[in-house]
């Protein structure tokens, strides 16, 4: 798949939800949505790093970097991005 940076998304298109922003809070780090076979995934940086290409958009006082191949196609982040099993460490508060 051809994914031009151009056609991304202007900065503020791409909405983020109450949700998100407090789960991102909670676990106090960077985070960034990548492909997986399941659609967009999000992830803390400390299992998918950045990449130099990758869209960034704020998360308060933290950010979420998306990958040059699924900011084209996003229009907002939820918590059907959250992978269950991480979803699931509820009691950790850490990125890990």
């Amino acid at each position: 798949m051809h994914s031009n940076f151009y056609d991304a998304p202007a900065h503020g298109q791409i909405q983020v939800t109450d949700e998100v922003l407090a789960y991102i809070n909670k676990r106090k780090c960077d985070f960034r949505i990548c492909t997986s076979c399941g659609g967009p995934i999000l992830l803390p940086v400390s299992m998918k790093s950045p990449k130099s290409n990758d869209f960034q958009v704020s998360a308060g006082d933290y950010t979420i970097f998306i990958s040059v191949h699924q900011v084209r196609y996003l229009h907002s982040i939820d918590m059907g991005m959250v992978p269950f099993f991480y979803d699931q460490e509820e009691g950790s508060g850490s990125c890990l």
